[in-house]
């Protein structure tokens, strides 16, 4: 498990004065990794106030202390894969370095630091690694008791939720940065009478979900699993993750196998990574089951992940029509969570991954699954937003009710034109708000057939 040490100070300030503003994302105590372009090649960068700082320029110069060759080299590289692959003695000795580097009680070599800094405005955010392999989770007990109970009412919950983390093998080459425009998909949707033929149209019931994405570090060999004890050294970072839904597409299709076409056409991340180590004030304990509920298996269980295997993380959707955005209104808040209610921990996930000996390499995505809550205001879909039923009046879901917008316009799933953005941000007494950016997507119509 990460530690809390000085890099975490609340006290700490750094010399870019845009770090130290209370609502900055990327403060001194964040540090988040990401890639970017700026007339050159990709170039791995680090996040702080409203600057990026270039790490392979201060690498070339050698002006990270502390760092071996092996660092140093992976700094060098045109994603964060390698960066991901290094050891956590490695990672910690990085991060201290660039928190010496950017603290205000530096003032040995600023100007060479400074000449290594870009304005964000000025530059491309790239997705920050090669991602080879994607797999999404169903980790939130409320989202997956509201879908079951779309679909059977008596019955929500299958018999295995609540002992094993269920998931299934995405599509890594459609993930995309945040900002890049997602196109309406087509797909096969159900026909109107039960043995009839049918369609293949354009998805009509276009939905988001909120997540959560983590990136594995140094992975496992094949057939050797990761146990539950060395989950988290094998965690590298989070990011926003936005798995678009197409829910017409995906009522025809999932049975038996699950999801196919109706999710494999884009799934957006945010271009930041908070690392672990950045994390560590703001990890908690595991959900709290309810009484009656089965313990996880002996393979998913740990005293150190009872402890502090969640994360006290805040997320919200915000939602802005064309017409909103042709007027010059601010998007509006349509789900405020956390994502402490999640049934599994990373920690469980990844374990249960890799537990049946799957090779897990550096920079693989897993998307914790949409994370909801408990009430209406913490639903992170719009099939669960736009639903006239609730857990406590278990209803079959097949009526849906609009949102209304100040425009005049009403929502039950995504138009063409829409804008969904997610943010998050953790924050705890005695210790500096940290925030993951955001991870924003614009819906195109559909390409002609």
């Amino acid at each position: 498990m990460y530690s809390i040490d000085s890099t975490h100070d609340s006290k700490l300030q750094s010399w870019i004065e845009s770090a130290n503003d209370p609502r900055c994302d990327f403060p001194i105590q964040n540090l988040p990794f990401c890639v970017f372009q700026k007339d050159q090649q990709p170039t791995i960068g680090v996040g702080i106030g409203d600057k990026v700082l270039n790490l392979r320029q201060l690498a070339e110069r050698k002006l990270i202390p502390g760092i071996d060759a092996t660092t140093s080299m992976a700094l060098c590289q045109e994603s964060l894969n390698v960066v991901m692959s290094l050891s956590l003695d490695q990672r910690g000795r990085l991060r201290s370095s660039l928190s010496s580097l950017l603290n205000a009680s530096n003032t040995s070599n600023r100007s060479d630091i400074e000449s290594c800094l870009h304005a964000q405005s000025d530059v491309n955010l790239l997705l920050p690694c090669q991602i080879r392999n994607y797999t999404d989770f169903y980790a939130s007990i409320f989202h997956a008791t509201n879908v079951g109970i779309m679909l059977r009412p008596n019955n929500p919950l299958l018999p295995n939720y609540k002992h094993i983390p269920i998931g299934y093998h995405g599509r890594a080459s459609s993930v995309v940065a945040s900002g890049t425009p997602i196109r309406r998909p087509w797909g096969q949707i159900a026909p109107a009478d039960e043995g009839g033929t049918p369609s293949f149209d354009t998805c009509k019931t276009l939905d988001y979900e909120l997540e959560i994405g983590c990136f594995v570090g140094q992975g496992n060999t094949l057939g050797e699993p990761i146990g539950i004890a060395r989950a988290e050294d094998n965690m590298f970072g989070i990011c926003l993750l936005n798995d678009w839904s197409a829910r017409d597409v995906q009522k025809w299709e999932y049975q038996p196998l699950g999801p196919f076409l109706a999710k494999s056409f884009a799934t957006s991340i945010s271009p930041w990574v908070v690392t672990m180590e950045a994390l560590a004030p703001f990890r908690a304990s595991e959900f709290k089951r309810p009484e009656g509920d089965p313990s996880p298996l002996p393979y998913l269980a740990s005293s150190a992940n009872s402890e502090k295997g969640g994360i006290d993380l805040n997320l919200e959707v915000h939602f802005r029509t064309a017409k909103m955005k042709e007027a010059g209104m601010a998007p509006i808040k349509l789900t405020s969570g956390t994502f402490a209610g999640m049934y599994w921990t990373l920690a469980q996930m990844l374990t249960h991954h890799s537990s049946n000996g799957c090779n897990m390499l550096p920079g693989d995505l897993i998307g914790s699954g949409t994370i909801s809550g408990p009430d209406r205001s913490s639903r992170g879909s719009l099939l669960e937003l736009t639903w006239d039923g609730s857990i406590e009046t278990p209803m079959p879901g097949t009526s849906r009710t609009a949102f209304k917008l100040e425009t005049g316009e009403e929502r039950k799933f995504l138009a063409d034109g829409d804008e969904v953005t997610l943010v998050g941000y953790c924050s705890k007494a005695g210790f500096q708000r940290i925030g993951l950016g955001s991870c924003t997507g614009t819906i195109l119509s559909a390409h002609s057939m």
